[in-house]
């Protein structure tokens, strides 16, 4: 354990700099315009040359800012800095010429971090494959139940640009991370920060698992109080082994069993916390009753118990946990129950768009009716079917890449019914959600977890989700 330097950038230092901003959409545009402010010579480089592109190339050109429009592979002359959206893979020429001409590359993140008050408020951190979204809300929700100004901010909600420059003050921001942002974010120091789990994810960008966990491990660097890992994921607690924190920060577990020491876990139905208490070796903490998770499925409750241990390592009483937990209300697409039609529960996960994900969705249910399908991604699926196989009642598959599925169900469940459904039109939801009502049985759940994503057949996973319903709601009627 060492400690972590803080850095940041006082906004005169980009007075007269030529900075390229790599990318345009939800990061670029806020970037440029900042550093445009901030009196930078900013020049944008995009791959893309469409529609949307060209307006805000125009709305960026009005301000003054230089836009090159289908061409994101050269170093512009002179360039002092690179300000890259996250999406932006490592490989890319762009980076490799910054690299031979010594030109330093910084995310989004990095910027924010630079730009903040030397009295800003602190970051709590989440990343992780699954989950990060809810447990960023739920932290949100538990901060605001103690009195605190707060936000969630990063990869959802309030950009952090617009955190830290805006002119609302806050006592603490509840940051959500990817593994793309934490790539472009050497100098990032939080307060307390988790990794929620390690699956294999966005390999394509990364290049290899290790990569990619070594992205995520860099939400620890430099923590202060807490690094915040899953017992049931070694991988997580490998994570924080490897971190250069402050002296003094601890590691700190969740469980869904009983906690020992430095932990926070599950007795009985309630969340207890070892962690923050006075005695952790003799004494615990209650902090809420499982059923105060909404909804309380295992993953949920994990979520839950992420967020209450970064709150309680910025001081937050157990009442706030209990009241902010109830307070929560998650997303639309996640483990959302849509209707009961004939005694059967109809779920709508579209938001498990990986294997990952999708497991934590089925361990939450038993017998299940699974719809699942679409882009794999790269992804295998014999260790989810194998996992799952015994609480499948039947499977209706959807999508692209369905047989990858159809294959790991005849090999590790060749007694399950599948129908595979070989359309990708509108209707094919409705005809998925019927055949589904064929196969259960009352008090079956159909379930909605392609573990896939859904661009093949639909805009987005909201879209998809909004489909099952629609199809859920036609067969009630």
């Amino acid at each position: 354990m060492g400690s972590g330097k803080v850095t940041s950038s006082a906004p005169s230092e980009f007075r007269g700099k030529h900075i390229t901003v790599a990318g345009l959409g939800v990061s670029g545009v806020p970037a440029a315009k900042v550093l445009h402010g901030l009196g930078a010579h900013v020049t944008v480089v995009n791959d893309g040359d469409d529609e949307r592109a060209r307006a805000q190339a125009a709305e960026l050109e009005q301000l003054g800012v230089t836009v090159r429009l289908g061409d994101g592979a050269t170093l512009p002359e002179g360039t002092d800095l690179i300000v890259t959206a996250p999406g932006w893979k490592p490989d890319k020429p762009l980076f490799a010429a910054a690299e031979r001409a010594g030109v330093p590359v910084w995310g989004d993140v990095e910027l924010a971090w630079r730009l903040r008050r030397p009295d800003s408020a602190p970051w709590l951190a989440v990343t992780g494959t699954n989950g990060k979204t809810t447990t960023v809300q739920m932290l949100a929700s538990i901060l605001e139940a103690a009195g605190l100004r707060t936000a969630a901010v990063g990869n959802i909600g309030v950009s952090l640009l617009d955190a830290v420059l805006g002119e609302e003050e806050y006592d603490v921001l509840a940051v959500e991370l990817s593994s793309y942002q934490l790539h472009w974010a050497p100098s990032l120091r939080a307060h307390s920060a988790v990794v929620l789990n390690l699956a294999p994810d966005h390999l394509d960008w990364h290049g290899s698992l290790q990569a990619y966990a070594a992205d995520k491990g860099r939400i620890y660097e430099g923590n202060r109080v807490a690094c915040v890992y899953n017992v049931a994921d070694k991988a997580t607690e490998d994570l924080v082994r490897e971190a250069d924190v402050e002296e003094g920060c601890r590691a700190v577990g969740f469980t869904l069993g009983t906690p020992g020491p430095s932990q926070l876990g599950v007795v009985e139905g309630i969340l207890v916390d070892r962690a923050f208490v006075e005695d952790r070796y003799r004494s615990a903490q209650e902090l809420a009753e499982v059923s105060d998770v909404n909804p309380p499925a295992p993953h949920n409750v994990a979520n839950a118990l992420a967020a209450a241990a970064l709150a309680r390592a910025f001081g937050v009483p157990a009442t706030a946990v209990r009241d902010g937990l109830r307070a929560f209300t998650p997303d639309a697409h996640r483990i959302a129950h849509v209707a009961d039609v004939d005694g059967v529960a109809y779920v709508d996960d579209s938001k498990a768009t990986n294997t990952h994900a999708a497991e934590a969705s089925l361990a939450a249910y038993e017998p299940v009716v699974w719809i699942a399908g679409g882009l794999a991604k790269g992804a295998t699926f014999d260790e989810l079917v194998a996992g799952a196989a015994k609480r499948l009642r039947g499977a209706v598959l959807i999508g692209r890449d369905r047989a990858l599925i159809r294959e790991a169900l005849a090999r590790h469940a060749p007694e399950v019914p599948v129908v595979d459904l070989d359309r990708t039109d509108t209707g094919a939801m409705l005809q998925a959600v019927q055949e589904a009502r064929r196969l259960a049985r009352p008090g079956d759940t159909v379930l909605l977890a392609p573990a896939c994503a859904s661009m093949d057949m639909f805009a987005n996973y909201n879209r998809r989700g909004e489909a099952f319903a629609q199809a859920v709601r036609e067969l009630s009627a």
